[in-house]
């Protein structure tokens, strides 16, 4: 089968968010709060295990009141907001302004990274005239990220959940993303680093090829084997 088309998932796949830390130390230097040692490492603590950071941790505990608007959170800009918004004032933070700039902040384009070999892959998918298309879950545009980072240029279409009212692994996700990219899905290879939200590319016909969801500094390499599988 030769591979005409790459569809990518965008968080953990192609850049990764900040540490909580980094995150809410944006937070604070924004909104001009000040927090001393501890009680910032406790906040960070609490945050991460709310799961608030969005690409960040899984939350170790969905409230009930939150558990519809969590599962659904990717087919709407404000749902998505509203849920992590919500997880965020689980914890008691000291000035209300924090959890609005915690969330915008995760948007801003120096709150990501590609992993290092993102533009190698991209680059060299390009050169081999093979589409690219982003299928993302998520509440908001991530082009400025790619534009910041100098790699919008290397994508063809941007699927965007939110947009389609759908999220993966619903098909019409991944199919939208093949037909962006004027392919069948027997032609297409889905990359991303969520077996199930990803994985459901399959029963579309897709192949499909599974990255770590690791720090930058921990996957050097691990898009490189998609150049392979579509060249080979």
């Amino acid at each position: 089968m030769a591979i005409k088309g790459v569809l990518f998932d965008f968080s953990g796949t192609l850049f990764r968010i900040e540490s909580v830390t980094d995150w809410l130390r944006a937070a604070l230097d924004e909104t001009g709060v000040s927090v001393g040692k501890d009680a910032f490492e406790r906040y960070a603590r609490e945050l991460d295990a709310a799961g608030a950071l969005p690409g960040g941790s899984t939350p170790e505990l969905i409230p009930e009141a939150l558990a519809e608007l969590w599962w659904t959170r990717d087919q709407d800009g404000r749902r998505h907001r509203d849920a992590y918004v919500g997880l965020a004032r689980r914890v008691e933070l000291p000035d209300p302004r924090l959890y609005d700039a915690l969330y915008e902040r995760h948007k801003a384009p120096s709150a990501w990274r590609p992993y290092p070999d993102a533009a190698e892959v991209l680059d060299g998918l390009r050169r081999l005239g093979t589409g690219v298309a982003v299928v993302s879950n998520i509440g908001w545009d991530p082009r400025p990220v790619f534009r910041a980072h100098g790699l919008d240029g290397y994508v063809d279409a941007y699927v965007l959940s939110y947009r389609h009212g759908v999220q993966k692994p619903d098909a019409r996700l991944f199919r939208a993303g093949c037909e962006a990219l004027g392919q069948e899905p027997r032609d297409v290879l889905m990359v991303g680093d969520d077996r199930r939200a990803d994985g459901g590319a399959a029963r579309l016909g897709c192949a499909v090829h599974f990255v770590d969801h690791l720090p930058v500094e921990e996957r050097p390499e691990g898009l490189r084997p998609v150049l392979g599988l579509v060249g080979g």
